[in-house]
């Protein structure tokens, strides 16, 4: 049969998009590897060479070019049939908070896709604490949002309209050289975030001495102090940047992994629910890497 499957041409526009693979595979939630496998299946499909790669990154071929604009107009086919058998338009206005936490480096891109592909839904999002975030959901301030949360650090809150997107490893980082029996250096945000509770508390358990040497405010902030060199944190592996690594040699304790779950819109026959519906379910596609 010669057709094409839709999540290699979904990958294939996120690596044209993002100029390249290890720009596009978290924002398809797959590791480099299989990102490159459905690429390399894609142009045996196509019987043709689809990509140019290089260490600066992937640009497209003539057959790339070609292919592109066929492609998108099918993913947006496909999102708009899915859309109206659930007799929903994507238009009018939701409100969307999200953790500072949630692929960083990823969030701006993805925010500019949804106003390509959605240009009739007025986008307006929050960024910043879990707590703030989900605060705000509940008092029906924001329609959705996407929270952190870490098993053993936030408490067992399960609402009707939740659903799990992702989780994801945390890790001790830095940029310090490895000292293992120092007390640990930290750098931290302020003691109300969850990463701050986390970090101390987990040392604390496995009785390793440390002392706090940076505090922070914002993500932001943090990375930037973790890659100066201003000591050590811990943070999940999408808000890691590049310059950054992992500081096994220090024997630290292991972390749990952090959950990130999707805080859904009212459930009622209005269009506000409908649209935040179908909106839930672009989200959830995207961030865990699975079809609508």
């Amino acid at each position: 049969m010669n057709s094409f499957d839709m999540e290699q041409l979904r990958s294939f526009v996120t690596a044209v998009e993002s100029g390249s693979l290890t720009a596009a595979a978290p924002l398809r939630c797959l590791s480099q590897s299989a990102l490159s496998e459905q690429l390399r299946k894609l142009e045996q499909r196509a019987n043709q060479i689809l990509l140019i790669r290089s260490k600066s990154g992937v640009v497209p071929t003539v057959a790339g070019e070609k292919l592109l604009p066929h492609a998108r107009q099918l993913l947006a086919l496909a999102d708009a049939a899915w859309r109206d058998l659930q007799g929903v338009s994507l238009s009018g206005e939701i409100c969307l908070g999200i953790t500072d936490y949630c692929r960083p480096a990823d969030m701006v891109n993805l925010l500019a896709g949804f106003g390509r592909h959605y240009p009739h839904l007025r986008l307006r999002t929050l960024m910043g604490k879990s707590s703030d975030i989900e605060n705000a959901w509940q008092h029906g301030e924001i329609d959705l949002a996407i929270v952190m949360r870490i098993p053993g650090i936030h408490p067992a809150t399960s609402y009707p309209r939740e659903v799990l997107l992702m989780r994801e490893a945390m890790m001790w980082v830095g940029n310090l050289p490895a000292v293992a029996n120092e007390p640990v250096p930290l750098a931290l945000l302020p003691e109300g975030c969850s990463l701050h509770r986390l970090a101390c508390q987990t040392l604390k358990q496995h009785q390793r001495p440390y002392f706090i040497r940076h505090i922070t405010s914002g993500v932001r902030g943090l990375q930037t102090a973790l890659v100066a060199g201003l000591g050590i944190g811990c943070l999940n592996q999408s808000a890691v940047p590049t310059g950054l690594h992992n500081v096994e040699a220090m024997n630290l304790p292991s972390l749990p992994q952090a959950e990130f779950i999707l805080l859904q819109g009212p459930d009622d026959d209005s269009s506000k629910a409908k649209t935040c519906a179908a909106f839930s379910e672009i989200l959830k596609s995207t961030l865990s890497g699975r079809m609508t």
